[in-house]
């Protein structure tokens, strides 16, 4: 297939000295013309302006480039061919369309089991949100690392963590992929290396940073066959936090193999991202560290798919870190506690029309790549998986009293076990106090 402009730009990055003069600035660095960025129904940037003869007298000069969304387009028509590429082929349009369907289906049955009481706690949804999950995840291998935020359960099930442990995790059972200790916000499985959700906005990269530290490591001192990736999944709230900008300066610094995916569904709960962020443009921020940053439609698979290739290839050959900005929305409430009052209906209904799965099996009925039948009998089987997670979660049991200290402390004889080795939350006057404990 033919490289595109973005993967282009992206091997082939302008260079812009790290430590410019004040008066070499405006030449160096410059968008074009107004942005008319987020909430808009325009996904369109502008490219970066960038001044070719820039001095690299600095102490080390940082590859940087900006890309956008309307760089990554369907292949053009070739000079010597009457018909277009296709970005994809049957069986890869087939995988993305199940995982989308899968996270799509999954998630409207969460939403069932919580109403009728099957799941506790805070639960929040993808919905909306599957292309940029799909996107990404189903390029990585196996041993490549993913983490996650409160909103993890497609990231899950994207990369290969199945329906059934899934499902079983939210109902709170011994079955679940943390044996019901993680619940919705901390999906977890070391088999699928899926390191973590985290409730806590921006907990997770620091943590993601330390496992690409460790692929690095593994590679280059203990001398490994190691190309392992991490991908960073938080949201556009998360990137006012420190721990972002501390993290994005680390990974550029030892060109760490990480790509850093900011899932900006335009809210922080009910907070518009327009109003508490400084500049929008979130993928700014990464030329600002030495690094690629490239903002993509999050609503288009293709687009995602496209852009995260090219950055995971990055990060496989060595060359460092990238940062990309997926506008996306969530088509429900921040949680499913949320009544989702504070969004102008308009805007979601303008959204709602820019589904990302519609817009997936129109380009594959379009382009002939499967027919309706094939994409109905996905459908049909996805139904299949998720009721048979919900029996399975459902008929499970529930954790014993003994595990609830359980992988709480490194010492087992520590709080939770006492002296005679038997646990401590059996004795039932555990639970009246801890104070002659």
């Amino acid at each position: 297939m033919a490289c595109s402009a973005a993967a282009k730009i992206l091997h082939n990055p302008l260079l812009i000295s790290s430590s410019r003069s004040a008066e070499k600035s405006d030449s160096c660095c410059k968008i074009l013309g107004p942005s008319s960025f987020l909430g808009s129904t325009s996904l369109s940037k502008k490219l970066v302006s960038v001044n070719k003869g820039v001095s690299r007298a600095s102490r080390r000069s940082a590859n940087v480039v900006a890309v956008s969304s309307d760089v990554v387009k369907e292949k053009k028509l070739k000079s010597n061919s009457a018909a277009p590429s296709l970005l994809i082929t049957k069986e890869e349009g087939l995988v993305l369309y199940e995982d989308m369907i899968l996270g799509r289906v999954f998630e409207d049955m969460c939403a069932q089991m919580y109403y009728r009481g099957k799941m506790f706690g805070f639960v929040h949804l993808y919905n909306g949100q599957e292309a940029v999950s799909t996107g990404f995840i189903k390029l990585l291998k196996k041993e490549d690392c993913v983490v996650s935020t409160y909103r993890d359960h497609v990231h899950a099930l994207s990369k290969g963590v199945p329906a059934r442990e899934v499902m079983s995790e939210l109902f709170g059972k011994t079955t679940g992929c943390c044996r019901g200790q993680g619940g919705s916000m901390h999906m977890f499985s070391k088999e699928h290396n899926v390191l973590g959700g985290f409730a806590f906005i921006g907990e997770g990269i620091p943590v993601a940073t330390g496992a690409a530290f460790t692929s690095k490591y593994k590679r280059e001192v203990l001398k490994e066959d190691c190309d392992e990736v991490t991908l960073a999944f938080f949201g556009d709230g998360t990137c006012n936090n420190g721990q972002f900008f501390e993290c994005l300066n680390m990974a550029a610094l030892w060109k760490l193999p990480i790509v850093f995916v900011v899932e900006n569904n335009l809210w922080a709960i009910g907070m518009s991202h327009l109003r508490a962020t400084s500049d929008p443009q979130i993928w700014k921020k990464g030329p600002a560290f030495g690094m690629p940053g490239v903002h993509v439609d999050g609503m288009d698979v293709l687009k995602v798919r496209e852009v995260a290739n090219e950055a995971i290839a990055r990060a496989r050959r060595g060359e460092g870190p990238t940062l990309v900005e997926c506008e996306t929305y969530r088509f429900r409430g921040h949680s499913l506690a949320d009544p989702d009052e504070l969004r102008d209906p308009a805007e979601k209904a303008h959204y709602a029309t820019r589904d990302p799965i519609t817009a997936l099996k129109k380009y594959i009925l379009e382009n002939n790549l499967a027919s309706e039948a094939e994409l109905k009998a996905i459908e049909k089987k996805i139904d299949e998986v998720v009721e048979d997670a919900v029996e399975f979660a459902d008929e499970s049991p529930v954790p014993a009293r003994s595990q609830l200290l359980e992988n709480v402390f490194a010492d087992p004889r520590g709080f939770g076990i006492g002296p005679d080795g038997k646990y401590r939350c059996e004795d039932p006057k555990f639970t009246e106090g801890t104070a002659q404990v």
